[in-house]
C-alpha cells in the first residue's frame, strides 16, 4: 500500500509542477467530420481534456485573458455540460464562486429558466433564481460559441438574477458563425480560432 501513495504523490507532484506556459490549443482540439451530422466538422474537446499541459493552459490563458480585460468578475457560470469543466477549473484558479446553468428540471430550488431557438426547434436553460448576488458581476464561460444562441440566453438568465453580466469567455469561437453578433457588448473572450 505505501507503493500506491508514494505513486499518487511523485504523479500529483509531477501535475502540479507542470510548466505554465501559452502554448497552441489547436492541434490537441480533434476535428471528427460529419458528427453529429453530415457536413458538421465538429470539435471535440476530449483531447484537449487529457493533455495535462493543454488543460492547463487552457485555464491559464482563460485567466489571463479575463484579467487582461479588467471583466472583474465575481462568478463564474457555466453552461452545462462542458462549461461545468472549464469553468469550476477557472473559479478555483481565480479564487471565485462557481455557478450552473443547466438544462430543465435539474436545479432543484426555484429557477429563472429561458427558452430560445435552435437551428431545428428549440431549448430551455434553468438557473437558481438565488444563484447570483443582485449586482455581483459574472463571467459566462463554455467551450464554444457557434450561433450564439446558448450564450445570449445564459447572458439574459444572469440578468434575470440582477447580477451584471461582465463578459464571455470560451475555448473555441466558430469566427465563420455570427455568434459575437448575437451576444450583448461586452468583453468576449476566445483562445481557438477556426
Amino acid at each position: 500500500m505505501v507503493g500506491c501513495k508514494q505513486i499518487f504523490l511523485s504523479h500529483q507532484h509531477l501535475y502540479l509542477n507542470l510548466p505554465r506556459t501559452s502554448m497552441d490549443l489547436k492541434p490537441l482540439i480533434r476535428e471528427i467530420p460529419d458528427f453529429p451530422i453530415p457536413g458538421i466538422n465538429f470539435k471535440d474537446i476530449t483531447t484537449l481534456l487529457r493533455d495535462p499541459q493543454g488543460l492547463t493552459s487552457a485555464i491559464d490563458q482563460l485567466a489571463e485573458k479575463i484579467q487582461a480585460a479588467n471583466i472583474n468578475p465575481e462568478y463564474i457560470v457555466g453552461i452545462e455540460s462542458r462549461g461545468f469543466i472549464f469553468g469550476a477549473t477557472l473559479a478555483y484558479k481565480l479564487g471565485l464562486g462557481f455557478v450552473l446553468v443547466r438544462k430543465p428540471k435539474k436545479l432543484p430550488a426555484p429557477v429563472y429558466a429561458i427558452e430560445y431557438a435552435l437551428e431545428y426547434g428549440s431549448d430551455r436553460l434553468e438557473i437558481h433564481q438565488d444563484a447570483l448576488p443582485l449586482g455581483s458581476r459574472a463571467i459566462i464561460i463554455d467551450d464554444l460559441l457557434a450561433t450564439g444562441g446558448t450564450a445570449a440566453a445564459t447572458g439574459e438568465l444572469i440578468q434575470k438574477t440582477g447580477a451584471i453580466l461582465a463578459g464571455f469567455g470560451f475555448i473555441i469561437e466558430l469566427i465563420d458563425l455570427p455568434g459575437r453578433k448575437r451576444l450583448p457588448d461586452v468583453p468576449i473572450i476566445s483562445l481557438v480560432q477556426y
